[in-house]
């Protein structure tokens, strides 16, 4: 067995037994006597016969490891043992999969298919006599109410979801490490990446989400997705990795900033740092999302205070919108099988939604925390010219220094993201040990 599969192949049948419980109550409370999960099938490039990256449909994921898995299918009826539907083409044209193995594969009846249209007629056969049959599959219309029901209780994991997010938090900060020493060696955004790759052990197409490797002003880009192969003029005086990693299908979504010399700059990425320590201390369950994100304005709104760059209290920094120029995106999201976990504004199972405040549109999560979900805590304070002009026109803008504003414009941003579990008693950090084994904060 392999090490770093040790703790999760331990915990996976309790986990599907877990999760067979969720879908079969959803079943029954959407008057579905049969489910079809399909993972799925690649996308062509237009006009091309060339496949786009795969992943698999995330509900697949969630029952089976199995990797690849293009083709296959899982079906549920209750009171009985899932079928797993597993497509291993006959082909010489690329590599079949190889025979699903490991302890996982106890909770499931294995039947294994060389053709799609052997594999669609045992999958007809299943549900045959099935009053009310349901599919969720990428080539389907969705059961809206059902996924309602599923996404809900998706936010709480499992030990063994919270196994799986935790090496992918390991595995990713070996990435990181070697993208911040590469980036103190002088490397291009190009060479970070591919470092960054190496040492995680990963290919482009194994990432939970595109590489964010940003130096200098395209920190002040939140979703950049360049890697200049050539250094800007002058080298690189700020970093920012939002990079991650997968384990299972499960995501690490982690963010650092590095500053090249010590400075302001450098100042501005400790107290985010220590903001950023502070917000994931007061979690807890039963807390209000929404507030947390609020409380991290305001610990921007002190930030640019202690660091002259805004004039008056944080609360009427929030209040006017200024700390919303500085921190334009949500604190945070749900992590799981998806880097973005669906459910984060649902307010029950039936469908309702929270959505978030006119003052916080961004906010992707606005649930209160309950026990096991695991959540990303990321705040940032970015430099970012063209919200900088509009606040520059506004009337708040005497509250601003404009010249250590234009002083720190070429540094681009901070973002300081951590993978957290809320607990009854408070969280836990699955990040901070995974990058201090590392040597990084």
């Amino acid at each position: 067995m392999n090490p770093r599969h040790a703790d999760a192949d331990a915990l996976f049948a309790d986990h599907l037994d877990i999760q067979l419980s969720r879908y079969f109550e959803a079943m029954e409370s959407c008057h579905h006597d049969a489910l079809v999960i399909a993972a799925g099938a690649a996308a062509m490039h237009f006009l091309d016969d060339m496949p786009v990256s795969f992943k698999p449909n995330p509900h697949f994921r969630l029952l089976t490891p199995l990797d690849p898995a293009e083709g296959s299918s899982i079906v549920l009826r209750p009171g009985r043992q899932p079928v797993l539907l597993h497509l291993r083409p006959r082909d010489f044209w690329h590599l079949p999969p190889e025979p699903a193995a490991g302890s996982w594969t106890a909770g499931f009846e294995i039947r294994e298919f060389s053709s799609p249209e052997a594999l669609q007629q045992a999958r007809d056969d299943l549900i045959r006599g099935a009053n009310a049959a349901a599919f969720i599959d990428p080539a389907a219309p969705v059961p809206v109410s059902l996924l309602a029901h599923l996404d809900y209780g998706r936010a709480r994991k499992t030990p063994y979801e919270i196994a799986c997010l935790a090496q992918a938090n390991r595995r990713a900060a070996k990435g990181h490490r070697a993208a911040r020493d590469a980036f103190r060696a002088g490397a291009p955004e190009f060479a970070i990446h591919m470092a960054y790759l190496a040492a995680s052990s990963q290919e482009d197409a194994d990432l939970p989400y595109g590489n964010i490797i940003a130096l200098n002003e395209h920190a002040a880009v939140l979703h950049y997705q360049h890697r200049q192969r050539e250094l800007p003029p002058g080298g690189g005086r700020s970093f920012l990795i939002d990079a991650g990693a997968t384990e299972r299908g499960y995501a690490a979504d982690v963010t650092r900033t590095y500053s090249a010399e010590p400075g302001p700059f450098a100042d501005l990425i400790s107290a985010l740092d220590t903001a950023q320590r502070d917000l994931v201390a007061g979690m807890v369950a039963g807390m209000d999302f929404v507030e947390l994100h609020r409380a991290a304005h305001l610990a921007v709104g002190r930030i640019l205070i202690d660091a002259g760059i805004a004039k008056g209290d944080a609360d009427s920094l929030l209040e006017s919108g200024v700390t919303g120029t500085f921190l334009p995106h949500g604190l945070g999201h749900l992590i799981g099988v998806q880097t973005h976990d669906v459910g984060g504004r649902l307010a029950d199972a039936e469908g309702s939604l929270r959505p978030p405040p006119e003052s916080f549109p961004a906010l992707r999560l606005t649930r209160t925390l309950t026990e096991d979900v695991v959540v990303t805590i990321e705040p940032g304070l970015y430099f970012i010219p063209m919200l900088l002009e509009e606040l520059r026109r506004s009337g708040e803008a005497g509250r601003i220094d404009w010249s250590t504003v234009n002083a720190l414009i070429p540094f681009g941003g901070i973002r300081i993201e951590d993978n957290v579990q809320v607990t009854a008693s408070g969280s836990v950090n699955l990040t901070r040990p995974a990058l201090a084994a590392e040597g990084l904060a």
